[in-house]
């Protein structure tokens, strides 16, 4: 991985944002954006993007466990493209699917007490 990197995790009400730091894997929280309408959203991300100098945006796509585009996959594919078409920064999917049960095996094996 080389440049720095923004997450989006895209709610109705709110979005979560985290950064990762050019160079590594780990991704720090960083806020919650409260949704007030597109324009104040895409206004806040650019602002992060120029704070973090960001290189690229990725935003979770909620793919169904069966691998399918469901219709929450799908309204989101149309979001990300509208902010896409607005950001001088590239935005990717990711697929979602088990992230949380990913991060449970790393700290697990690292030995993380989970108390």
């Amino acid at each position: 991985m080389s440049g720095a990197l923004l997450g989006f995790d895209l709610g109705e009400k709110r979005i979560g944002v985290a950064f990762v730091p050019a160079g590594t894997t780990i991704a720090f929280p960083v806020k919650t954006i409260e949704v007030r309408g597109r324009e104040q959203v895409l206004a806040q991300i650019q602002k992060l993007i120029l704070e973090h100098k960001a290189e690229k945006v990725v935003v979770g796509l909620p793919i169904t466990l069966k691998g399918e585009m469901g219709i929450a996959a799908e309204k989101r594919a149309q979001e990300v493209e509208w902010y896409q078409s607005r950001l001088a920064v590239p935005v990717v999917m990711w697929d979602e699917r088990l992230s949380s049960k990913e991060v449970e095996r790393m700290l697990i094996s690292a030995d993380v007490s989970r108390e």
